[in-house]
């Protein structure tokens, strides 16, 4: 869907890949992407040094233009790579204003992204979408 540009949470092309929006926006952390490579591969591992590189400053960037975006206090960057065998790396905001409870947990831990609102970008999520691929952006401009 990436590559056919059919993907509607697509927020920019990368030179390592796609960032996209989840599919499910936790309310408490909205702002959550995913890096996917291109080409597909089973972990980071699999890349060679060049690629990794490439993937990790694309990871970041993301990171970055997240947190400027959404006005985070932090990123949370994850490559678990357990549920789905391809690599993929979640860009998560984490907020002052969250339970402090939840804040001390990883994401996963602290919220049913499953149950969470589904991501519309055309509706609910337009202007966060809107923000992010501005912020990617600006960064791939300044490259």
């Amino acid at each position: 869907m990436c590559r056919a540009e059919e993907h509607p949470l697509i927020l920019a092309r990368m030179p390592s890949g796609y960032a996209v929006l989840n599919d499910n926006q936790p309310e408490a952390i909205a702002g959550c992407c995913v890096l996917l490579p291109d080409p597909v591969v089973p972990s980071v591992n699999d890349l060679d040094a060049k690629a990794r590189a490439r993937f990790m400053a694309d990871f970041l960037l993301l990171g970055d233009a997240v947190l400027a975006a959404t006005g985070a206090e932090r990123i949370n960057y994850l490559i678990l790579c357990n549920m789905a065998p391809e690599l993929h790396a979640h860009v998560i905001p984490r907020f002052a204003r969250e339970d402090p409870a939840k804040r001390r947990l990883g994401p996963f831990e602290a919220y049913d992204f499953g149950s969470s609102a589904k991501c519309e970008p055309d509706e609910a999520h337009c202007e966060l979408l809107g923000r992010i691929r501005s912020e990617i952006e600006a960064r791939l401009g300044a490259r």
